[in-house]
């Protein structure tokens, strides 16, 4: 209520109680303004009544939702299930128009403002954990991998002539598929070994550029987070590579948010004038949202801007709202609880899994330093056919996100064929398992995770030499 439908219910209810209601109403309105006037996240979580009271209002403002409108369009927001319109809190047009998934419609003002708001305060998000270099923040509704193909089809307008990708390998299916769908052809550049982990082959990248026409490479393609043994890429040298022979850089950063060594590689990167042109990540990894999300990060207002109208039509708002109220629902103060949690989890796992590898005659794969998400120990006592058996064990006790990685494993993506695929590399000498310690992580998920995981483990290296 306003202030004059406030006045008159003191007619019905004594002022005192009015007064109560009207400090409250004032309380909320007061965190709504601070938020829109300053475009940042609140200190503390806001509560969830406050925020589906805000959508609400918000959605208000879009004409669909208007007392008595009356629509003559193709398109006029309208939806047949009450269901689905309180599942979407009445939002129905969608962000963007034909010609910019940014830009402001005029029958949907509420939508338009959310979208707004929403990029602002993803890009609050991402100066609270570390980025704070970046100056243009953008929801996709879309996961990283069209999100990418995307990119690569704006840095392919801007250099028509060019027809390659300079790609570190990194066995992810949609990362590769991005490459495809642009109609661009990868040039595969293998990771190398040192000390049981991989890493980025950075001669072999100069090599490529001066063997191929630097003006025929649409950009190449880093990975920052990425599954253990293989380690963040060696990002400040190939932006510097970028940035001395012209060739634009994506950086795939799916789940690199979440982790303090990732966001310090490309502060670094760009603070030594690296050139980095987009970095894309997951919204559902990063924020723990539903899949469907992806934010594209840029220092570029014009790249930024071109990215935006690439976009064909108008685009869903459900990843946008989710953002939204998660990030609300956090604050500031329950975003860098969880980012902290996090890494204290990682170094409690990492720790338990090194000493189950020297109590069972297995290796640690991957570095901490530079593996600081997932972890990668050996499976050498178990033959290739009991490491089939050891993943579906796993996953039949309700273990999920362990990935057995298996020597031989070869996997053909279009014309492509990888060897020892999962693995990010040709040339492994274990075969593996792998886990990680994402956010929203529990360390009672690590204690139940090391029983299983070792209870199993150790009946089929029994059955190993039962055998033999």
């Amino acid at each position: 209520m306003n202030d004059d439908a406030f006045k008159y219910a003191e007619r019905l209810v004594p002022r005192s109680y009015i007064d109560l209601a009207r400090q409250a109403r004032r309380s909320y309105e007061q965190q709504i303004r601070q938020i829109i006037e300053h475009r940042k996240l609140p200190e503390q979580p806001l509560d969830e009544n406050i925020i589906e009271q805000w959508l609400n209002e918000i959605a208000q403002m879009d004409s669909n939702n208007f007392e008595g409108n009356i629509g003559v369009g193709e398109r006029e927001g309208r939806i047949y299930s009450s269901l689905v319109a309180r599942r979407h809190y009445l939002f129905s047009h969608g962000i963007g128009r034909s010609g910019d998934i940014n830009a402001i419609q005029p029958k949907a003002a509420g939508s338009s403002l959310l979208n707004k708001l929403t990029n602002e305060l993803v890009l609050d998000a991402i100066h609270i954990l570390g980025l704070r270099t970046i100056t243009h923040a953008l929801v996709i509704p879309m996961a990283t991998g069209m999100t990418m193909t995307l990119c690569l089809l704006t840095l392919k307008k801007q250099r028509p002539n060019s027809r390659y990708v300079l790609w570190s390998r990194i066995d992810q299916k949609s990362c590769f598929k991005s490459i495809l769908a642009a109609n661009l052809e990868p040039i595969i550049i293998e990771q190398i070994e040192n000390n049981n982990y991989l890493q980025t082959n950075i001669n072999e990248f100069e090599k490529q550029i001066k063997k191929l026409n630097q003006n025929e490479i649409c950009c190449i393609i880093s990975t920052t987070s990425c599954f253990a043994p293989r380690t963040i890429d060696n990002i400040q040298y190939i932006s510097n590579l970028c940035q001395i022979y012209s060739i634009p850089h994506l950086i795939n950063n799916a789940y690199g948010l979440q982790s303090t060594k990732i966001i310090h590689e490309i502060e670094q990167t760009k603070r030594s004038n690296g050139r980095i042109d987009y970095i894309v990540q997951s919204t559902d990894k990063n924020f723990l949202v539903p899949v469907g999300g992806s934010i594209v990060l840029t220092y570029d207002k014009e790249l930024f801007d071109k990215l935006s109208h690439i976009y064909p039509g108008r685009a869903s708002i459900n990843p946008t709202i989710d953002i939204f109220i998660t990030l609300l629902s956090m604050g500031k103060k329950g975003l860098i609880d969880l980012i902290q949690k996090r890494k204290n989890l990682f170094n409690i796992f990492y720790e338990k899994l090194l000493q189950w590898t020297k109590d069972n005659d297995e290796c640690i794969l991957s570095s901490k330093q530079f593996s600081p998400i997932s972890i990668a120990i050996s499976l050498k006592h178990i033959s290739n056919e009991h490491l089939t058996e050891l993943g579906s064990m796993l996953f039949t006790r309700r273990i999920s996100g362990a990935r057995v990685v298996k020597l031989g494993t070869k996997q053909t993506i279009d014309s492509y064929e990888f060897i020892n695929y999962g693995a990010h590399s040709s040339n492994i000498q274990y075969s593996y398992l792998t886990v990680a310690a994402a956010i929203g992580i529990e360390e009672n998920d690590i204690e139940i995770f090391m029983k299983k995981f070792d209870s199993i483990y150790q009946k089929l290296r029994r059955n190993e030499n039962s055998d033999d």
